[in-house]
């Protein structure tokens, strides 16, 4: 069976460098590289098609912040799939005039079923729903709070209202290396028809192995979000490319 499933390098942006939050906390912060564009080329060269960038200033302030390290990555020939502060029409439009190849909605998307329901009518499948959970509730605004939303409810609606690609996020893992939590993966691959791209606590080449015999089992497992392994050294990206192959 020919896999359908990617993996996405993560490029986490703020103050206009590459960094990795533990956990999402701002005061847990490494800098990786003073210019983003680094790590989008070595991604590329070693294979990625896509990279998945978060505004993590747009996050934590509501608008994009970093704009400019955003086209400089389209730039370099990767598919961008970004999120951050996308919590209006503006930003979005301008998202995709920088050449984003789809655009990431989380906060505004627990706010406003309207507002994504008009992005996807208009957008497609350009236009993703990313679901970070916290104990399974829905956290947003950078992940800086909590709601009482059931993640899993949350992703049903969303399907419901036509979003096709949703970014499902453990916090709890996120940028721990201590593997991700399969058993909520699996959850919501089970939940809803939507194509899921996992995100959180990657570690190992195993964890990707894992994944491939989830995606088989499942077949909406659009890919895996991969981040502070890559950068810390604990999984090649080839070596992974290949694993989905």
């Amino acid at each position: 069976m020919v896999l359908n499933m990617r993996i996405y390098p993560a490029v986490d942006i703020r103050g206009g460098r590459c960094v990795r939050l533990h956990q999402g906390r701002k005061d847990e912060e490494t800098v990786y590289y003073a210019d983003p564009t680094e790590p989008a080329r070595l991604w590329k060269n070693a294979g990625a098609e896509w990279v998945h960038v978060v505004d993590l200033d747009g996050a934590f302030e509501g608008v994009p912040k970093n704009q400019n390290a955003v086209r400089r990555i389209v730039e370099t020939g990767l598919k961008v799939e970004m999120g951050g502060g996308m919590r209006d029409p503006y930003s979005v439009a301008r998202a995709f005039e920088l050449g984003v190849s789809r655009v990431v909605i989380g906060t505004r998307a627990c706010e406003s079923e309207e507002f994504v329901a008009g992005l996807v009518e208009k957008f497609g499948d350009r236009i993703a729903v990313g679901i970070d959970a916290r104990d399974g509730k829905v956290a947003v605004k950078g992940w800086v709070d909590t709601t009482e939303v059931s993640a899993l409810a949350m992703a049903k609606r969303m399907v419901d209202l036509g979003v096709r690609i949703i970014i499902y996020t453990d916090i709890a893992t996120d940028g721990t290396l201590t593997g991700p939590n399969f058993e909520t993966q699996e959850q919501m691959l089970q939940s809803v028809s939507a194509r899921i791209i996992a995100s959180g606590g990657v570690a190992r080449r195993e964890d990707i192995i894992r994944f491939t015999e989830i995606a088989r089992a499942y077949g909406n497992l659009d890919g895996v979000i991969v981040g502070k392994a890559l950068y810390d050294g604990k999984v090649n990206l080839p070596d992974l490319i290949g694993l989905t192959a």
